[in-house]
């Protein structure tokens, strides 16, 4: 290899400095409004999330702002890989030369879980990639295999929603005995309340049909005859564009709640559509100003999906001007 040029040197350092300094500032964006700008540790994610095993795929083509995590190196970079240390500035600059000078870099070596990467070997050259403005990366990568996928947008809170759903789905199996189930919750401990409901409609099978229910017949029989009928009420009803920022499985809780209420107070189950749609009913009530800020929201998240597709197609670079 020929020797590198100072010039690209000198620009790789002066590159890293402006890095720096936009890790600060984006820093202080994260905090200000509540986004995730902390990469992923694999060693905790695989910690929390239960992996099944792995499979090679090979050398691909990654897009660079797919790639979120690292194996050891998560307080060496935040999530856009900018450099959150000074100590990385003269073997980054050495990287950033040799991007420069040479048509390409060796390929970097990754993990996937889901939709997300994390760098095993290549933290270097990631981070310069992304400010030299390049979209994609060669790769080798292994795919660990997970029955709860991460998403790109996905922050630690949402990891640990995601290690009650992966615990969740281990002890119902429900992933097994119906395949195409997603249950999405966004509070924590809501999956220990649905296993409270699968417990008590096991009891209550037992007693109307007088045997022990076994615990994948009384799980099968709850998704299918007390969560699905609500789930198709509350899309019948386009529930979610009048209460945004809950999941389909938080208004269940919700409905299944205030279903119970009204059988205690009269006697009388509604079933799960009028339930549903007296639960809506009740809400919209006692929130008058709810279909205004639905309305807003609803604004806001059509923008932000538009400009993410934007970026995603070309139209945003980390290039320095």
């Amino acid at each position: 290899m020929s020797q590198i040029s100072p010039l690209y040197t000198y620009e790789g350092l002066q590159t890293f400095d402006r890095a720096r300094r936009k890790a600060f500032i984006a820093g202080v964006f994260d905090t200000l409004l509540r986004q995730p700008g902390t990469m992923f540790s694999l060693d905790e994610v695989r910690a929390r999330l239960k992996v099944r095993g792995q499979r090679d795929l090979g050398l691909q083509t990654v897009p660079v702002d797919q790639i979120i995590g690292s194996e050891g190196r998560q307080l060496d970079f935040d999530r856009r890989f900018l450099p959150r240390s000074g100590k990385l500035r003269q073997r980054w600059a050495k990287i950033h030369a040799l991007a420069r000078q040479m048509s390409h870099l060796p390929p970097v070596e990754l993990y996937k879980i889901g939709d997300v990467y994390f760098v095993r070997d290549g933290n270097h050259r990631i981070s310069v990639a992304r400010q030299i403005g390049q979209k994609e990366i060669d790769a080798y990568v292994t795919e660990l295999l997970v029955d709860v996928p991460l998403e790109t947008e996905d922050s630690v809170r949402d990891l640990l929603l995601k290690e009650e759903y992966s615990d969740f789905l281990e002890w119902t199996e429900l992933h097994l005995l119906r395949p195409d189930q997603h249950i999405e919750l966004s509070e924590p401990g809501g999956y220990l309340d649905l296993i409270r409901h699968i417990n008590g409609h096991r009891y209550f099978m037992g007693l109307e049909q007088q045997r022990e229910i076994l615990r994948a017949e009384a799980v099968a029989d709850w998704y299918d005859t007390v969560y699905l009928p609500i789930i198709r009420a509350i899309r019948q009803y386009r529930a979610l564009d009048d209460i945004p920022g809950y999941t389909e499985a938080d208004l269940y809780r919700r409905i299944v709640a205030h279903r119970w209420a009204i059988i205690e107070q009269t006697g009388h189950d509604l079933g799960p559509e009028h339930a549903t749609r007296d639960f809506l009913d009740c809400y919209l009530r006692t929130h008058p100003l709810e279909a205004l800020h639905s309305a807003v929201r609803r604004l806001l998240t059509r923008l932000k999906r538009r400009r993410r597709k934007h970026e995603r197609e070309g139209g945003h670079s980390d290039e320095p001007r």
